[in-house]
């Protein structure tokens, strides 16, 4: 069931196919495509002059979705309308100005037609190209009459889905002549195509050695110049701010020679004095400290009461002075 199902429906969009292709006669037809979607069903057709198949507001577009409507029974066709972009590098195009020109000028002119479309087809970038036109021309018997030019594959997988390949009919007054074109595009990719590098080549430099004892010269005194700048501009901006911080305590070191000679002069007169002080004051000291030598823990006690004695000695002098002074009076 399943399998008889997809041959109806196989059936049904060829013969959608060639009912639009017969309606659409000499228009630059490429190819038609059939999508389902959830609106219904979608026609796109890939054309070379898209302006005859919509015609005068639409009007052919209209009656065709009319006809698909009522003939093969679709609900909702969508009929989308795309332009060629390469002329020459579609067969089925290239196939049908072969057959309107062999039909307007006749089959006397056939070769000029054969190698206009020939050229055409590989200024256009087409890797080869292959024309084949049969039928009773120019004579009354057949024959076939065959322009190539390229390169162009004839057999395996590539001469089936890369090769572009059609087949038109043109109706002459001698009789139905047969058109063959099949197309090599410039997109499709060969297996045997094989690119061959060439060999990297050696590039030798010889390096003098007063070249580089220059550049080892050369490196050191950059460095040291650079750190010199940076030294230079720290110092100053370090001398900027003691300045700036310290403008008055510089103001105050700074004193008169004669204040320096003056305080230098007292200090020489000083000097002489201290020491004849100095001198009295350790033989007063000796006695007390020599007996106390032995017992080294006891010696600051021992001090104390030189002093205390120093002291008690000198208060009597003074009372007696003092109970004198009134019995003199």
């Amino acid at each position: 069931m399943m399998e008889r199902d997809f041959i109806s429906q196989k059936i049904k969009e060829f013969q959608i196919k060639k009912h639009i292709e017969s309606k659409l006669n000499q228009v630059g037809l490429s190819q038609i495509r059939l999508k389902k979607i959830p609106l219904g069903e979608k026609i796109i057709i890939f054309t070379s002059r898209p302006s005859l198949i919509v015609g005068s507001k639409g009007a052919n577009i209209k009656d065709l979705t009319r006809q698909l409507k009522t003939k093969f029974k679709l609900e909702n066709p969508q009929i989308e309308i795309n332009e060629v972009k390469d002329i020459f590098l579609d067969a089925n195009v290239v196939a049908e100005r072969i057959v309107s020109s062999l039909e307007r000028f006749g089959s006397a002119r056939f070769k000029g037609v054969g190698h206009k479309t020939m050229d055409n087809v590989l200024k256009a970038g087409a890797i080869g190209v292959e024309i084949i036109i049969s039928g009773k021309i120019p004579g009354s018997r057949a024959k076939n009459w065959r322009f190539y030019q390229g390169y162009l594959k004839k057999c395996g997988d590539i001469s089936v889905s890369g090769v572009r390949s059609a087949k038109k009919s043109a109706l002459l007054k001698s009789g139905i002549i047969g058109i063959k074109v099949s197309i090599m595009p410039p997109d499709i990719e060969l297996p045997d195509n094989i690119e061959i590098l060439n060999e990297p080549v050696e590039i030798i430099e010889e390096i003098s050695i007063e070249k580089e004892t220059e550049k080892k010269v050369e490196k050191p005194k950059k460095k040291p110049a650079a750190k010199k700048r940076k030294a230079t501009k720290k110092k100053t901006e370090k001398v900027e701010k003691k300045v700036e911080e310290q403008p008055v305590k510089e103001a105050e070191k700074e004193t008169p020679v004669e204040e320096k000679v003056e305080k230098e002069i007292k200090e020489e007169v000083k000097e002489p004095i201290e020491k004849k002080e100095s001198q009295p004051k350790e033989k007063q000291e000796k006695p007390a400290e020599e007996p106390k030598v032995e017992e080294k823990p006891q010696e600051a006690p021992a001090e104390k009461k030189t002093e205390d004695q120093t002291e008690n000695a000198e208060v009597p002098a003074k009372t007696e002075d003092n109970e004198k002074s009134p019995e003199t009076q």
